[in-house]
C-alpha cells in the first residue's frame, strides 16, 4: 500500500461518513435505479461489489486483530466502535481507487504486458493462498482479485504520472530540524489578564537562574517547567511565530528572552540548531507533502464530476468476519512481493 499512502488515502469527498457518498462535489449527480445485491458502491461506470469490500476488509480486519487483538471491534472511541471506523476508512480507500482507475482513462494511463502479468501472478498467489472458509465468506473468484490488483496498480500509475513533476528539491534551510529545551509558564484564556503578570514575573526569576553560571536548564525546567515534556523537535511551520522565530534564530546552548506566546510565557534552550537526520526525514516529508498536494488538486477536482450511487441496505449487513479459520492478511504484501515493492 505504499504509493497509495502517499496520496493520503483520501476519503470521497474528504469525509468519513458514508452518507456524503452520494453528494460528493457540486457538479456531481447521482445514478437512478438499484443497485444489485451485491454491489456496494458505483462511482462512474465503477462497480465495487461486495466480495471486492470483503477483500480489503479481511485484510484490515486480520492485520488489526493480529496488533489489537480480537477484543477491540466492540471499544467505544468517542461515540464509534472501531469496526464502524474500520468499515468506512476502508470504504473511502476502496472509493479512491476506483475513482483513480476512471481517472487513469482520462490520462489514457494502462497496464503494459509485464504489469498484466504480474497482475495474474498476484491474483494466482493471493487466491490461492485462501482457504475454503475465506473463499466462502468472501465470495470471491481469482478473475475479481486480478481486478482488484489491477486498478490498484493503475491506482500507483496515476498517483506517479500525476506527481512526476513535482519539485523535489529541499534545501537544508526549508526542512530545517531543531531540537530545544523548554520551560512553560502557562496562561490560560479564561484568567488571562490576572495570571499574567503573576506568570511573566516567574519567568523573569527562572531566566536569572538558567543563565547563571553553571545553571543546569533541564533540571531547573523540570522544576519549574508547565509543561511535563521538556525537550521538542521541530521545524518551520510547527510552532507560534514569536517562538519559532526566536528558536531558529539561537545557536547550540543560547538561551532566548522570555517569549510571550498565545498560551504562556517561554523560555527555550537550543540543545541542538541543525539535527542532520531530523532534517533528512523532513526533507522527505516536505516533498510527499507536495505531491499530496498536486495529486488532492487533480483528484478533487476530477471526483466533482463524478456520478455515485451508495447501497446503504447493503452497507448495514456488513460485518466482520468472526470465523477463527479467517485469518489471511496478505493481499498488499503479495501485491508488494510481485510488484517488487516495499513497505
Amino acid at each position: 500500500m505504499k504509493r497509495i499512502k502517499k496520496a493520503a488515502v483520501l476519503l470521497l469527498c474528504g469525509m468519513l461518513g458514508v452518507s456524503s457518498f452520494t453528494a460528493c462535489g457540486k457538479n456531481s449527480t447521482i445514478f437512478m435505479g438499484r443497485l444489485s445485491d451485491t454491489e456496494v458502491f458505483r462511482i462512474g461506470d465503477n462497480v465495487c461489489t461486495l466480495p471486492e469490500l470483503k477483500v480489503y476488509l479481511t485484510t484490515a480486519q486480520k492485520q488489526y486483530e493480529n496488533i489489537l487483538g480480537v477484543d477491540m471491534w466492540e471499544r467505544d472511541f468517542g461515540g464509534v466502535t472501531l469496526e464502524a471506523y474500520l468499515k468506512e476508512t476502508i470504504l473511502g480507500q476502496i472509493a479512491q481507487i476506483k475513482t483513480m482507475t476512471l481517472l487513469a482513462e482520462e490520462y489514457k494511463i494502462t497496464l503494459d504486458e509485464q504489469e498484466e502479468k504480474k497482475v495474474a501472478e498476484a491474483a494466482n498467489k493471493y487466491y490461492s493462498s485462501l482457504n475454503d472458509k475465506e473463499i466462502s465468506y468472501m465470495g470471491i473468484t481469482e478473475e475479481q482479485v486480478a481486478t482488484l490488483y489491477r486498478e490498484y496498480a493503475l491506482a500507483n500509475k496515476v498517483y506517479e504520472e500525476i506527481t512526476k513533476n513535482v519539485d523535489t528539491e529541499v534545501s537544508d534551510d526549508e526542512a530545517r530540524k531543531i531540537t530545544v529545551q523548554q520551560i512553560l509558564f502557562s496562561v490560560e484564556e479564561e484568567n488571562a489578564d490576572s495570571k499574567k503578570s503573576e506568570q511573566y514575573k516567574k519567568a523573569q526569576e527562572v531566566l536569572a537562574q538558567v543563565r547563571a553560571q553553571g545553571a543546569d536548564f533541564r533540571e531547573i525546567a523540570e522544576k519549574n517547567s508547565e509543561d511535563e515534556v521538556i525537550e521538542y523537535t521541530f521545524g518551520k511551520g510547527e510552532k507560534e511565530k514569536p517562538l519559532e522565530d526566536a528558536a531558529f534564530n539561537l545557536e547550540a546552548e543560547q538561551i532566548s528572552d522570555i517569549i510571550e506566546t498565545s498560551y504562556g510565557y517561554v523560555i527555550i534552550k537550543c540543545v541542538s540548531n541543525f539535527d542532520r537526520t531530523e532534517t533528512d526525514a523532513n526533507k522527505a516529508a516536505i516533498v510527499e507533502q507536495r505531491k499530496t498536494k498536486a495529486f488532492d488538486d487533480v483528484y478533487n477536482e476530477f471526483v466533482e464530476r463524478q456520478a455515485s450511487q451508495f447501497n446503504d441496505e447493503l452497507w448495514e449487513q456488513i460485518t466482520f468476519a468472526k470465523d477463527k479459520e479467517i485469518t489471511n492478511m496478505t493481499f498488499f504484501d503479495v501485491y508488494n512481493e510481485v510488484f517488487g515493492l516495499q513497505e
